[in-house]
């Protein structure tokens, strides 16, 4: 099969023909229609990001596609079936605390490096082989769709934060981070999950009017000065009443206090999400006053990604109309264009803005 490989880095990946992947048992081999290309993935093919990958590898977190064959665990698929591969691999031997490493992209900790020399190569392929519990039936669907349905990778991150919180509807969330590619999303996801308004903080004022003009007066934006008091009351005086929950997805070169100031607007008894990079590029950590903490009962969740039953759920929530994907636009590439793709993706990597490789045309 054709494949996009990344030999060391720093290099162009390279567009090559490799053996196919081998079926055994507790696996599903797709094919291929769709993949998105994450719009930091220069950064990580540069060794910027210093993700944990042993090279050579085929890279590519997640797709949409066909079934192709299946093993003998598998009692609901069937080949022919569109699914999402959920690039969110854990081990299986230990339920509690798995290890986990995301396929064709990264892993965490010695357990997940050892994950990624069998679950190893990614979605950059006309093939992939996959976990049998991480491939997920979306239902029927046209070959042009799947473009669109590649959007569940980026969805279900912050939908993973709002699950660890337990969000309800009529609850009033606000996202730190609004205004960019993942925060964007959990604009839309907690509006799909029922939230009765979203707070945005951003400096970007196009795109918080924007937030606005798709989601309606839901959506309370709010500029931000950098002034971090100022901010924070800001914030608390857009929300419709007190804010219930706060979910944080800022990248890791934004400034602690930014992200403090959106936190500290949680109403007592409240919960903080923290899914963003802060001090993740060698910079200040977070600082939280504990008396602030304990004194107001406040819930602090730290989430990677997301359980196993989430995407399921997401499809769901896209099949019955809550969640759109037509909110993406999308731009799609062909395998042989995979290094395009990958500068495209960094060009464009504003809110609902999606890079796709198509490995079949």
């Amino acid at each position: 099969m054709k494949a996009a490989l990344l030999k060391s880095f720093g290099s162009p990946l390279a567009i090559e023909t490799v053996p196919v992947p081998v079926l055994g048992t507790g696996e599903v081999i797709v094919d291929i229609v769709a993949t998105r290309v994450l719009s930091y993935m220069n950064e990580v093919f540069d060794g910027t990001r210093n993700y944990a990958l042993d090279l050579p590898i085929i890279p590519g977190p997640g797709g949409i596609g066909r079934v192709r064959a299946i093993g003998p665990d598998a009692t609901r698929l069937a080949v022919g079936d569109w699914v999402f591969c959920d690039p969110t691999v854990r081990s299986r031997d230990d339920i509690v605390a798995p290890d986990i490493a995301l396929q064709g992209l990264t892993a965490a900790g010695p357990g997940g490096m050892l994950l990624q020399k069998h679950f190893r190569h990614g979605s950059f392929a006309e093939q992939m082989m996959v976990p049998t519990e991480n491939v997920k039936r979306i239902g029927a669907i046209t070959p042009e769709d799947a473009t669109r349905w590649c959007a569940l990778g980026t969805l279900l991150v912050p939908y993973g934060g709002f699950l660890s919180a337990n969000l309800r509807p009529g609850e009033t969330v606000l996202v730190s981070g609004a205004t960019g590619n993942f925060g964007s999303a959990a604009v839309s996801v907690a509006l799909a999950m029922g939230a009765a308004s979203v707070v945005t903080p951003g400096r970007n004022e196009t795109i918080l009017a924007d937030l606005v003009r798709r989601f309606g007066s839901r959506v309370q934006p709010v500029k931000l000065t950098g002034n971090e008091d100022h901010d924070r009351e800001a914030m608390k005086r857009a929300a419709s009443g007190p804010i219930d929950c706060v979910l944080d997805i800022m990248p890791p070169s934004v400034s602690p206090t930014v992200v403090r100031a959106a936190i500290m607007t949680v109403r007592p008894n409240g919960r903080v999400v923290l899914m963003g990079g802060v001090g993740m590029a060698g910079g200040a950590g977070l600082e939280l006053p504990y008396p602030w903490i304990m004194r107001n009962c406040i819930s602090i969740h730290g989430v990677w990604m997301y359980p196993p039953d989430a995407a399921s759920r997401l499809i769901a929530l896209v099949r019955a109309g809550l969640l759109r994907l037509e909110e993406y636009q999308t731009t799609a590439f062909d395998l042989d264009h995979a290094n395009d793709a990958v500068a495209h993706a960094a060009a464009n990597a504003g809110p609902f803005k999606m890079t796709v490789i198509r490995p079949e045309e």
